[in-house]
């Protein structure tokens, strides 16, 4: 490593990396934690199409504050 660089990485989940993001840009959110939400119970996907992945990975969800929508899931398909 370089003099310049930070010898301590911080461990941020993907719900806490995008709403550092979207504090950037003046939106106010707050990351939950994975599966404590009503929207992590359902499907993710509909099964009756061919070109849908079926392995569906949930990443967690932030919920927004002063805000139409209130929560958005974070998934990962593969």
């Amino acid at each position: 490593m370089h003099d310049s660089e930070s010898d301590t990485f911080v461990y941020q989940t993907w719900p806490e990396k995008v709403s550092h993001m979207l504090e950037k840009i003046g939106v106010e959110s707050v990351p939950k934690e994975r599966g404590t939400d009503l929207v992590e119970k359902d499907d993710y996907s509909s099964r009756a199409f061919s070109q849908t992945t079926r392995m569906v990975t949930n990443l967690g969800v932030i919920e927004l504050k002063n805000s139409n929508i209130d929560v958005i899931q974070i998934i990962q398909k593969g």
